[in-house]
């Protein structure tokens, strides 16, 4: 069994706070994680003004634009998060939630691009995103086997390097709902690899995932989970990150290969004490 790309998942748990967000970058690679992953949103284009200025405290202010924008890394930001991986050699990206923001990160030559579950059903995103040729993660959270035909039809027509991410967004998941067998489905319906992207609490259901030969595996991250930010509840802290990597190295050394009739050297000396009775 191969290892899956392992993505720590640091979206906006930063809270916009670029020491926090340097912090989990190194626990990440510590952790043995490949690669940690942002959220990437032009305000203006996501939300509209209604929304915008509808009242909601926060550390930043009184209204969601306040909110929103205090959550929002700038290019400062986006620099520093790219030399500081560079220096830790630990791959990073973004999952765009708009068209500035895919363009936005075209300057730091990343090697993948997400499509987040929400931006599943927006047909033109999804023809920009494949247009770029990067390799591309696709999560199937709140999606339609429609919305995932049409994105696979379109980076398959693009000739776009992609694989497909199991998720269910519920934030955090109940074990109930993971229905992992959909991973074997979406493999024979699609014919690509598929990983799974989680939001459960606890490590338990991602290692139950990799019994289906996930290509990838992504998971929130967070420094403390009673931080403030609508994903911290589903992320893993540091220990959990620490938990499920060692678990997932011992999971996949117990797999092992096939070895019916084999019989260790070291079972030798164990047979010859136990059978010493059997004439």
């Amino acid at each position: 069994m191969k290892k899956p790309y392992l993505i720590a998942e640091i979206g906006i748990n930063h809270n916009g706070d670029i020491d926090i967000a340097k912090k989990l970058i190194k626990i990440s690679k510590d952790t043995n994680f490949d690669a940690v992953k942002f959220q990437k949103r032009d305000i203006e284009l996501v939300y509209s003004k209604d929304v915008l200025d509808i009242p909601r405290e926060s550390p930043w202010g009184n209204t969601t634009r306040d909110q929103k924008m205090g959550l929002e890394f700038n290019k400062n930001e986006y620099d520093q998060i790219n030399d500081y991986c560079n220096e830790l050699k630990i791959d990073w990206f973004a999952s765009a939630w708009d068209l500035n923001s895919l363009n936005f990160l075209d300057q730091y030559k990343l090697k993948f691009n997400k499509i987040a579950s929400a931006m599943i059903v927006d047909i033109n995103f999804l023809e920009a995103v494949a247009s770029k040729g990067r390799h591309t993660f696709i999560s199937t959270g709140m999606s339609s086997k429609k919305n995932i035909d049409d994105a696979v039809k379109i980076f398959k027509n693009k000739n776009c390097s992609f694989e497909l991410m199991h998720c269910v967004s519920t934030y955090p998941m109940e074990t109930a709902d993971a229905n992992l067998i959909t991973i074997d489905e979406l493999k024979k319906m699609y014919g690509c690899n598929v990983g799974y992207s989680g939001h459960e609490n606890g490590v338990a259901v991602s290692l139950s995932a990799l019994q289906f030969n996930i290509s990838s595996l992504e998971r929130h991250i967070t420094l403390d989970r009673s931080m403030y930010g609508s994903d911290q509840s589903a992320s893993l802290e540091p220990k959990g990150m620490k938990s499920l990597t060692e678990a997932m190295d011992k999971f996949i050394l117990a797999i092992g290969e096939p070895s019916v009739g084999k019989i260790l050297d070291k079972e030798l000396p164990i047979a010859k004490k136990l059978r010493a009775h059997i004439k």
